[in-house]
This record gives C-alpha cells, sequence and structure tokens, in this order.
C-alpha cells in the first residue's frame, strides 16, 4: 500500500465532514422525518438511534458500492492506457474544485453535474416508497441503500478522487471514510434538527468549508499537487 492510501482515507473523511452541509441539505430531511416518524415512549431514543445508524449505514455501503463499481472500470482503463492516469487525477480536482465553489456560494455550477445521476435516480426513487413510512431497521436500511444514489454533487467529486485509488477495495474505503465524516451531521440532524440547519445557514461555515475543498481540489490536480504526492 502506498504512503497516498494512507493519507487519503483522513483526507476522504475530512472531505465528508466539510460537506456535510450540502448532505443535509441532499438527505437531512429523510433523516430527520424518521424521528418524528417514531412515536414517543418508553426506549425513544434507543429506536430513534437504531434507526439513524440503519439508514446512514445503508447509505454509505451504497457510496462504497458505487466507488468499486467506478473503480473497476478506472483500474482496468488506467492498466490499459497509462495516460489516462493524470486525466482522471485532473477530473477529480475540478470536480472538488466546483463542489467547493459551491459550498462557498460562488459558483452553482455543480448542479449541472449532478443532473448526470438523474435517469439512474429516477428508476430508484419509486423503489423508496416501499419502505416509508419505515417501521424497523430493516426498513431503515434497506431505504438508506437507495438513498445513497440520489444525485449529489459532493458524492461525485469524492467519488472522482476515489477512482484514483489502485485497487477496488481501497476506492471503496476511500468512499466508507467519506461517509464517516458525513455521519454526525447526519445523525446531528435526525437528533437536532434545528440546531444543525442553523449552523448550516451561517455564511462563514459554508465558506470556509468550500474554500477548504478548493485547496483539496488544487491538491488533487496533477501539476499542482506534485508536492504533495
Amino acid at each position: 500500500m502506498s504512503p497516498d492510501l494512507y493519507l487519503s482515507y483522513p483526507s476522504a473523511f475530512l472531505i465528508g465532514l466539510l460537506g456535510s452541509t450540502h448532505c443535509l441539505g441532499m438527505c437531512g430531511g429523510i433523516s430527520a422525518s424518521l424521528s418524528m416518524a417514531l412515536p414517543v415512549g418508553s426506549g425513544f431514543r434507543v429506536r430513534q438511534t437504531t434507526m439513524l445508524l440503519a439508514f446512514n449505514a445503508g447509505r454509505i455501503a451504497s457510496y462504497a458500492l458505487i466507488a468499486a463499481l467506478i473503480a473497476l472500470l478506472s483500474t482496468t482503463a488506467v492498466n490499459q492506457w497509462a495516460e489516462l492516469g493524470p486525466i482522471l487525477r485532473t477530473l477529480a480536482g475540478v470536480l472538488l474544485i466546483i463542489m467547493g465553489l459551491s459550498m462557498g456560494q460562488w459558483w452553482q455550477g455543480i448542479r449541472y453535474i449532478e443532473r448526470v445521476g438523474a435517469p439512474v435516480w429516477q428508476r430508484l426513487s419509486p423503489l423508496t416508497r416501499r419502505f416509508l413510512p419505515v417501521q424497523g431497521p430493516g426498513q431503515a436500511l434497506a431505504l438508506g441503500m437507495l438513498w445513497g444514489w440520489l444525485p449529489c454533487g459532493l458524492i461525485y467529486s469524492t467519488l472522482g478522487w476515489a477512482a484514483l485509488q489502485p485497487t477496488v477495495g481501497s476506492a471503496a474505503l476511500t468512499m466508507v471514510s467519506f461517509g464517516l465524516g458525513t455521519l454526525p451531521s447526519m445523525l446531528a440532524t435526525g437528533f437536532a434538527a434545528s440546531q444543525i440547519q442553523a449552523l448550516r445557514g451561517q455564511s462563514w461555515f459554508r465558506k470556509a468549508a468550500g474554500g477548504l475543498l478548493v485547496l483539496f481540489g488544487l491538491w488533487t490536480l496533477p501539476w499542482l499537487g506534485l508536492v504533495g504526492h
């Protein structure tokens, strides 16, 4: 395993942590609704926590699966055409920069990239209704696995970075690390939606997170990240 791999997992976690305000806009609503749908009573907090963990486990599992599928293609392609490596790295860096610009509310070009996944989501979204309202952890897990395919610029940006990993397993683990980075905000949304939404609305927070994502993107670009890599 190369030294880059050891760096990639905590970096992917940090990307998820910084970009989680974007996740709140995409997935926060369904996460909060899981809690609100539960009847209050004995053992409420345990049932709430179980539901939220199951939903997010399914979501993160989908990220890992998508990364593995993409890595199967990218690693095969790079092995056959070595010149694709810098191209893929450039694409990953550009995606992160565009996501950072969106997070900082400087430019919303990421919306055009999110449309790429719209056809897949149109086929999967009707299936989510089969698990609503959620009655147990199994349904929450299945709903999360479907919800993980929701078109999201932050996910696509990190997937581009995961595709740079040399193996399918390391690509999947990169997305697991990313998903774990989004977990604190997603769990907090289920427990205290109003407080998290207040933080999400802070302009300084969004600009700081966006700026750091832009830096990650610049670091990924092959001609600017030579020292880091």
